[in-house]
């Protein structure tokens, strides 16, 4: 039996302001909007994964209070340190920086965290064997 992983469904309080953020700060694309059983359901993926890979938004959640502690998170790979310092700088001005830039042994990388409208966390990273670069960074490192 072949399993994959699809999707992540996130039950949020303000559906509108948490497209936008992943929209926003993440680059995804609404790929599928609709209305099912009074709700508003929403499918963001990145450009070209629309059959890889969702993040579902659903409206009527009762938001998050994640303890910065708490290290449950969704996590985003990028091409560079630059790109990771680039959101640590834009989140510091919005006022969502949770972690700062921070460099830890490989597997883990380069990353900062941000808080999305809702509450939760949501990491930028490089250097992690996943997302863009994962095949050159494998290359080198030993391996998991």
């Amino acid at each position: 039996m072949a399993i994959s992983l699809t999707h992540i469904a996130l039950h949020v309080r303000d559906q509108d302001a948490c497209v936008a953020f992943y929209r926003d700060y993440a680059g995804l694309e609404v790929v599928h909007d609709r209305a099912s059983h009074g709700h508003h359901v929403v499918w963001l993926a990145e450009p070209g994964r629309e059959s890889e890979f969702i993040l579902v938004v659903l409206p009527g959640g009762p938001g998050r209070n994640q303890d910065e502690q708490d290290f449950s998170h969704l996590g985003f790979a990028l091409d560079s340190h630059e790109a990771v310092d680039a959101i640590a700088e834009r989140a510091a001005a919005d006022g969502i920086l949770v972690w700062q830039p921070r460099q830890e042994p490989y597997p883990v990388g380069y990353y900062c965290g941000i808080r999305d409208p809702d509450g939760n966390f949501v990491e930028f990273s490089y250097g992690q064997p996943l997302g863009p670069g994962a095949e050159a960074l494998k290359a080198a490192q030993p391996p998991l």
